[in-house]
């Protein structure tokens, strides 16, 4: 077993090496992560948990391309984000990674569906998922997480949890190899959490994503493969 909390892989599915990220402040620079280290394959899932403050939406934004490092490796599918040019860097993240936040993020005069279709909307070529058309993984994936009946409402027209799982499945679809979760049920009631929950688990097996969740919660984290707790920069295993 490896620093990162697994026997070392092939050098495909998500692999992270010494990434540190420092920010200037009056007082000097501060580190939030040093040194991290991590691997995921296709299919494996990790928590990470920590105290509020321990950098750990610095480190799923920095794996998610969203921000990028002082120091380290990123590499996805054995490829290094960093290494692109912008646009090259847009549409890699576009196709390869999903995200679903705290705060759904749905565009409030879209309809749900066309919600779900706003990553291919986005896409600047063509969307090729072989036999199936975007349209019709939007709808399917709709009917996967219980939105059938929503598809044509917009978010203010539908429940916190149902806001949630549009968001899911729109992180689904393009079909990405990397699912980051940023405290995914943090702002649903109890049972609406775990229903959430159950919901993510159950898509992300049938989807093969490699998946990382950040939460808080102690529920969603101990239905991961592997949890790790972010504190003092590093990650312990």
């Amino acid at each position: 077993m490896t620093a990162t909390g697994r026997a070392s892989g092939d050098g495909s599915g998500l692999r992270v090496e010494g990434l540190s990220k420092t920010f200037s402040s009056r007082a000097g620079e501060l580190r939030i992560l040093d040194g991290i280290d991590l691997e995921l394959q296709r299919g494996e899932t990790l928590a990470v948990v920590g105290p509020s403050g321990s950098g750990k939406s610095t480190l799923l934004h920095i794996i998610g391309t969203l921000d990028r490092p002082t120091d380290g490796r990123v590499r996805i599918g054995g490829v290094d984000p960093f290494g692109l040019s912008e646009p090259e860097l847009a549409r890699f993240r576009n196709r390869t990674i999903g995200f679903v936040f705290q705060d759904h993020h749905l565009l409030p005069q879209l309809t749900v569906i066309e919600n779900v279709l706003v990553p291919a909307l986005a896409s600047r070529e063509p969307v090729d998922l072989g036999d199936e058309s975007v349209e019709d993984r939007a709808r399917r994936l709709l009917d996967r997480v219980g939105l059938t009946a929503r598809r044509d409402h917009v978010p203010a027209e539908i429940s916190g949890g149902e806001r949630q799982r549009a968001a899911i499945a729109r992180s689904l679809v393009l079909g990405p190899e990397l699912l980051l979760c940023d405290e995914p049920t943090g702002n649903l009631d109890r049972g609406t959490a775990g229903a959430v929950g159950d919901l993510l688990m159950e898509v992300h097996r049938e989807e093969r994503t490699m998946l990382v969740v950040v939460t808080h919660s102690a529920e969603l984290a101990g239905r991961c493969d592997r949890r790790a707790e972010l504190d003092g920069g590093r990650l312990r295993w």
